[in-house]
């Protein structure tokens, strides 16, 4: 039987990886990356990262903890892998994080995403973010590097919020939590995309259904 193992990996290891799986196609800020492996064979890829938005970095924990703030920023696993296998690479992967840090993630309604791998892991969920319009990024680039069309806007979907606090003193860090954790997780379908041509859903079908469902499913994201 192949087991499972997790391991860290450099950004050069990870960038084709992610590039050829995830729906984005575009590599973010990454300082830490982890590989999911059986045997030799790499087939999931985790990476952290400096949120883009400074907003979300002071926000999260006020301005004297936004050192201790990264974003899950990718997360792909290959068609075929075995079950659980996100849950099983994003739960190894926290374990390998600095301790003591707010690690902040998202799940896009327009991708068909709810966030279970964040549920199967014990995140906390801190409600959804608001649906907006962005400039449109040039040369598939996205707007918040400075290379916005100022004349065209996109239209940037609402996405549920998750956070995990990493090291052993959950409890006395989650007090400087400035986000309001709610009890309840959303559930619905999720939805795949074909990797070779990623098609986002209609994200405000998306979120009425999630309003109607209560089904619990980790079959993750991609």
């Amino acid at each position: 039987m192949n087991e499972l193992h997790v391991e860290k990996i450099s950004y050069d290891m990870a960038k084709p990886f992610i590039l050829q799986i995830h729906y984005a196609r575009r590599m973010p800020c990454v300082q830490y990356a982890f590989g999911l492996f059986v045997q030799a064979s790499l087939i999931g890829a985790v990476t952290y990262g400096q949120p883009a938005s400074p907003s979300v970095c002071k926000g999260i924990a006020g301005e004297e903890n936004r050192h201790r703030v990264l974003e899950l920023n990718r997360l792909v696993i290959k068609e075929g892998s075995p079950k659980n296998s996100a849950s099983f690479l994003v739960s190894h992967s926290l374990k390998m994080l600095p301790k003591d840090y707010f690690i902040v993630s998202y799940a896009d309604t327009a991708w068909g995403h709810c966030g279970y791998v964040y549920q199967a892991t014990n995140w906390l969920y801190t409600g959804m973010t608001n649906g907006r319009t962005d400039e449109v990024g040039v040369n598939g680039g996205h707007p918040r590097h400075g290379n916005g069309d100022k004349t065209k806007r996109t239209y940037r979907s609402p996405k549920y919020r998750y956070v995990f606090i990493t090291g052993n003193h959950k409890k006395q860090n989650q007090k400087l939590l400035r986000w309001k954790v709610i009890d309840e997780y959303p559930k619905g379908d999720n939805t795949r995309y074909d990797t070779n041509n990623p098609v986002p859903v209609d994200s405000r079908v998306i979120v009425k259904k999630q309003e109607e469902e209560s089904k619990y499913h980790d079959t993750d994201l991609w």
